[in-house]
């Protein structure tokens, strides 16, 4: 254990709602286990799983060892699985009843640690758990609570959960969890931005030609019919990840890397996004619906064929926009967002578009230069591309260009460290208590308040959202979306 670990690690009681749940299995217990492995986790720390299910503490560790052994990519190390399984507890609540509750008080001392509630649970439940952690009298000064999004599904239901849970806790005791934020590529983006005078420079609309944010996902909805369609893509991902995103592409320099210097800045992006109204639109947006198609070479079913679907549902499983922030930086520099489900690739991405040369004397190699280009690779393959024109080597050849990737693949350029799970990254600043990379509530809601405005003119236009292909890059409109400012999609 290193200096600075043993200064920022506190002992806790982290509770975990919802422990047999999806997300526990695949990503929080791993986590965990990882931070442990890593000597992040104080000795006292202990883990508390929660749900309605009948188990007795013997039967969660070994429910825990098995997501180890199904979720890891690699094997589990019996000194550190034999440390961090004594860590593990279990209690049975139906988490509607807050008369149960009170059970959690032996598995908690908060004279001896804090107390860390973590809500992997529905967002409807997150009012009545705090009323319970509350009951048991639970819901003290050491304590604090990480909420799950989505954080409603707009902002009279986001205000709604954030009043119940705020009627128990303070607004610095609520982490809100956008796990892209966790990303490390996500994180260096502030490394790139504030750290290099290359880009710290030439970051604004002197520069800058367009922004684009891809997150594109391979997958249908994989048997969450019930939600999604009750969500679609652009509450279901707009909402959050990639607004979040955008926010950390445009903020201004923050007075220091604190948890408001941040979260100030990200806010003032958010209050700058251009609203777009049943009069823009049709020319701003583009919604569309996967139908069937081929996915790896097999076919796959379209949005409507999908099992326990309604077939008429108007539901997007695509949604691409083209946004404007008002303010000095970013004026006329279009962000074209796009994101959806059974596109041709997995892929999460951030592409900024420099401006073209205004006078070009390589007329041999491209009657047009092409543009530089930086792309920040967030998922699969982590990692920042840098396209520039180089000349071709040769005698005879004369002053030939041709375009060269600079790659700063994460993989390769540190190959000795180990990149952590969005989900590590977050676990760990909840348990030290640092909220720099978690969501405040005004900005919750000022990022709902732009959302309703979509929806409620998407609602007005009474269209169906635009048919494509499972495989393809979604329907042919959000080509034009681009096509329109005599741009394209970087494909």
């Amino acid at each position: 254990m290193t200096k600075e670990q043993g200064e920022t690690m506190r002992a806790c009681d982290l509770l975990l709602f919802g422990a047999q749940g999806d997300l526990s299995r695949r990503k929080l217990i791993p986590a965990l286990y990882q931070l442990d492995k890593a000597g992040l986790i104080a000795p006292e720390t202990t883990i508390v799983g929660i749900a309605r299910g009948e188990c007795a503490d013997e039967g969660f560790v070994a429910q825990a060892r098995e997501n180890l052994k199904t979720f890891m990519k690699e094997e589990v190390d019996a000194a550190v699985w034999e440390r961090f399984s004594r860590r593990l507890r279990y209690a049975r609540v139906d988490l509607s009843q807050p008369g149960q509750y009170g059970c959690l008080r032996a598995k908690v001392d908060q004279a001896q640690r804090e107390t860390v509630a973590y809500f992997a649970v529905a967002p409807s439940l997150f009012g009545p758990v705090s009323e319970g952690l509350a009951a048991a009298g639970l819901a003290t000064e050491r304590a604090r609570v990480v909420l799950e999004k989505p954080i409603g599904t707009d902002l009279a239901s986001s205000r709604a959960i954030n009043d119940a849970v705020g009627a128990i806790f303070a607004e610095r005791q609520v982490y809100r969890i956008d796990h892209y934020l966790g990303k490390e590529t996500v994180l260096n983006l502030l490394a790139l931005r504030f750290a290099n005078s290359l880009f710290t420079t030439n970051w604004n609309h002197n520069t800058v030609d367009h922004v684009q944010i891809t997150v594109a996902e391979e997958v249908g909805i994989e048997g969450r019919w019930g939600y999604f369609d009750a969500s679609g893509q652009l509450r279901d991902m707009v909402q959050n990840h990639l607004l979040q995103i955008l926010t950390l592409v445009a903020i201004e320099p923050p007075s220091a890397l604190d948890a408001d210097g941040i979260r100030d800045e990200k806010l003032k992006v958010l209050k700058a996004l251009r609203p777009i109204t049943r009069e823009n639109i049709e020319e701003k947006s583009v919604r569309g619906q996967y139908a069937a198609g081929f996915f790896r070479g097999k076919p796959v079913p379209g949005y409507l064929e999908e099992e326990g679907g309604n077939p008429c549902s108007a539901t997007e499983t695509f949604a691409a926009l083209r946004v404007d922030i008002d303010n000095w930086r970013w004026a006329d520099v279009p962000f074209y967002l796009r994101t959806g489900k059974r596109l041709a690739a997995k892929r999460s991405e951030v592409v900024i578009q420099f401006k073209s040369i205004p006078h070009n004397i390589f007329q041999a190699s491209y009657r047009k230069l092409p543009a530089n280009r930086l792309v920040i690779r967030l998922q699969p393959d982590e990692g920042v591309e840098i396209e520039v024109l180089n000349k071709v080597p040769g005698l005879d050849k004369g002053v030939r260009l041709q375009r060269t990737v600079l790659d700063l693949s994460f993989s390769e350029s540190f190959k000795s460290e180990r990149i952590p799970d969005a989900y590590e990254r977050l676990l760990l600043e909840a348990m030290r208590a640092n909220q720099a990379l978690f969501i405040r509530r005004d900005e919750v809601e000022q990022a709902w308040t732009w959302i309703d405005s979509i929806q409620e003119a998407w609602k007005g236009l009474q269209d169906p959202p635009k048919s494509y292909a499972a495989g393809s890059w979604g329907p042919a409109a959000s080509v034009a979306l681009l096509s329109r400012d005599h741009r394209e999609w970087a494909d």
